[in-house]
């Protein structure tokens, strides 16, 4: 185990791919003006996803209402309105790169009535209109748990239902100060009970959680009805973020990997580099798990 930050390990270093398809992924996403989580995030795995033609989109702008410590994303009290036609231009870029399976994620959007939802649903409709027989996976907010904000998303039965409770307990004070570990928790469990929704979270790890606090965290996970679940490590995006407590190491990660099969967990991703919507499309279909 190492103490961090201090010096990256070699297990964390990145290499960059670039070639056609990740050239193509980013003119397509620049043509569109659309938002990734990807770049907007900082993710690691940006040039991996883009060099094989995957993005996640990310809808209702690039600017955040929520401060949370470990994200790379802008914060603002009141951002801009969205883009109406954000929409049709997902659903076109997923036809463009040719998606089976489409994962979107959003900011959170305090400062609008509902959250967001209303633009979550155009932007699901908007995309299976124009790519019939696409699979989707919603990696969303928890629109303040407002139950009629949650319930219109639901309602499209996205193939998974993605919520990330990104931390244990102890930790939230300092990671998540604007959201709740038990409404977290609540997300997936009306999803799993009252939709039937194949249900995903993910965690991150490195941020003064101990071994312990994971793995409990995992059971509540289960208890609550989710079903897949992505540890990865976490990595401060700049000086003014949350300092890395320390960096896990991969026999760590294989261990955390276990633990939460034996909690019962259908589908597994534990690595340095894994974040929430990472090789998604490997992620068993619905039909096999609700």
């Amino acid at each position: 185990m190492n103490s961090g930050p201090g010096k990256k390990p070699d297990w964390l270093k990145i290499k960059l791919a670039s070639g056609s398809s990740f050239a193509s992924t980013r003119k397509l996403l620049n043509r569109h003006s659309l938002h990734t989580v990807c770049r907007s995030a900082m993710c690691p795995n940006l040039h991996e996803c883009w060099s094989k033609g995957t993005a996640t989109f990310l809808l209702l702008g690039n600017v955040c209402t929520r401060s949370c410590r470990f994200c790379a994303v802008g914060t603002e009290c009141r951002p801009a309105m969205p883009d109406p036609e954000e929409p049709s231009k997902i659903a076109e870029a997923v036809k463009t790169m040719k998606l089976r399976h489409a994962v979107l994620t959003s900011v959170n959007r305090d400062d609008l009535a509902d959250g967001g939802a209303t633009h979550w649903v155009e932007t699901i409709r908007a995309i299976r209109e124009v790519n019939p027989g696409v699979s989707l996976e919603c990696l969303i907010p928890d629109f303040s748990g407002n139950e009629q904000s949650l319930d219109l998303v639901m309602q499209e039965l996205p193939e998974v239902l993605n919520h990330n409770i990104e931390t244990v307990p102890s930790r939230y004070a300092a990671v998540r100060p604007q959201a709740l570990y038990e409404r977290s928790l609540a997300v997936i469990e009306r999803a799993k009970r009252q939709f039937r929704l194949a249900t995903k979270s993910g965690m991150m790890v490195g941020m003064g959680e101990t071994e312990e606090e994971l793995e409990a965290s995992l059971h509540d996970l289960r208890g609550h009805g989710c079903d897949m679940v992505t540890i990865g490590q976490y990595l401060q995006p700049t000086a003014a973020h949350l300092p890395v407590s320390r960096y896990v190491t991969p026999e760590e990660f294989e261990r955390y990997r276990e633990i939460a099969l034996d909690a019962g967990f259908r589908h597994v991703q534990s690595g340095p580099f894994v974040r929430s919507s990472y090789h998604a499309e490997a992620f068993e279909p619905v039909e096999k798990i609700s």
